[in-house]
């Protein structure tokens, strides 16, 4: 079962806002278990289903009407023309280097010289 990692608790014993303090139990070195305890009175509950949880009811301000067009950065095509999808391109861990033009570019570069990489290109070596 997937824990709860809330924390706000309305408590059943004391009726405060409070929040869940997890303490780990040991037999030994070994962990065997949680106390689930609440933090204003110190009221224990006995499993995870039995702690209550305050409900996670956030205001919703803004709806989709709110939203903006989309930005389109890139026309369609321009993207696939970057250095980084260049034959000549060259990456290693100092430096990303241009090899048909002997200099230092960047991933998101572009120059008229482009050429694709091919499949065999693509695939790095094992």
């Amino acid at each position: 079962m997937k824990e709860n990692k809330a924390v706000e608790i309305v408590c059943s014993a004391c009726g405060k806002e409070s929040l869940l303090i997890r303490k780990p139990q040991y037999d030994g070195f070994k962990k065997v278990g949680e106390l689930l305890l609440c933090a204003a009175c110190g009221h224990a509950y006995p499993s995870e289903a039995d702690v209550p949880f305050k409900a996670q009811n956030k205001p919703k301000v803004f709806d989709e009407s709110d939203r903006g067009p989309q930005v389109k950065v890139f026309e369609a095509g321009e993207a696939e023309k970057l250095c980084r999808h260049c034959a000549s391109y060259v990456v290693n861990p100092f430096v990303q280097w241009c090899h048909r033009h002997k200099r230092e570019v960047e991933a998101t570069d572009s120059c008229a010289d482009f050429s694709p990489r091919t499949e065999k290109e693509e695939k790095p070596p094992l």
